[in-house]
């Protein structure tokens, strides 16, 4: 058993979260409280209601998520926010978010844990957020082909490809989640190829005109990477169990 304060305070340090600003309306840190005991982590990628369920379900008392409950405020206990909101105190189940620190950390964030997971070295980060990076460019030591196995292999089901850019990728850059800010920037950097989760259709037209490769592998599953990694480290730190909370999303 660890003290909710002292939880918080390990993912706070361990993530700096504090120290990075994040989209507008996104919140991040301690979300719903519970009775200020931990027994059990969760990483999910969302703080929906059912893997606001499946956590209670397994006895976890502390959710990590990536995705949390408020987006732009709460106006009003109702509907879905009163669901989750009593799913959670009936379970005493605390939700801690974190969104771009969970993308954009060196060491376990989706960026940097996607690429060492498929053997791109990192090289360095880039697309600069408020003066934090939260993108990662990574050597790619391999030719488009292999890469695009090892993807496919790693993403089987969202994995799509559009191949316009270089056989022989010296250099690719890697954004989790959504990727449609990383793409005016490849060129700066020299990159023609991207791994992301999430594109649009006027993308596969961009990548025609302007010769890129882009590797499109699901924003739920590019984004599983920073939430396992953070419970993990915790549980590990108080001598806890942690497990993922699988949601089955298909996209």
């Amino acid at each position: 058993m660890a003290k909710l304060s002292d939880v918080l305070a390990f993912c706070d340090q361990r993530t700096r979260r504090p120290e990075i600003q994040d989209f507008p309306g996104a919140e991040n840190g301690l979300q719903i409280e519970n009775n200020g005991t931990v027994t059990k982590i969760g990483a999910a990628v969302d703080g929906g209601l059912i893997p606001m369920q499946k956590a209670a379900q397994q006895g976890v008392d502390f959710l990590i998520v990536h995705h949390g409950m408020f987006w732009g405020g709460i106006k009003s206990i109702s509907g879905k926010h009163r669901r989750k909101i009593k799913t959670a105190f009936d379970a005493n189940l605390a939700l801690y978010g974190c969104h771009l620190p969970l993308d954009a950390h060196p060491e376990i964030g989706n960026n940097a844990l996607l690429a060492q997971d498929i053997g791109l070295p990192a090289d360095e980060r880039f697309l600069p957020h408020e003066g934090e990076p939260i993108g990662l460019l990574a050597r790619c030591p391999f030719d488009r082909h292999e890469l695009a196995r090892r993807l496919q292999e790693r993403f089987p089901g969202p994995f799509k490809q559009i191949l316009y850019g270089s056989e022989n990728p010296e250099r690719v850059a890697v954004l989790t989640g959504s990727g449609r800010s990383a793409l005016s920037h490849l060129k700066e950097h020299g990159v023609d190829t991207l791994i992301t989760g999430e594109l649009r259709q006027e993308h596969f037209n961009f990548a025609q005109e302007e010769g890129f490769n882009l590797f499109v592998c699901g924003h739920y599953h590019t984004e599983t990477y920073g939430v396992c990694a953070l419970a993990a480290e915790a549980a590990e730190q108080f001598g806890l169990e942690w497990v993922f909370i699988e949601t089955e999303c298909p996209l």
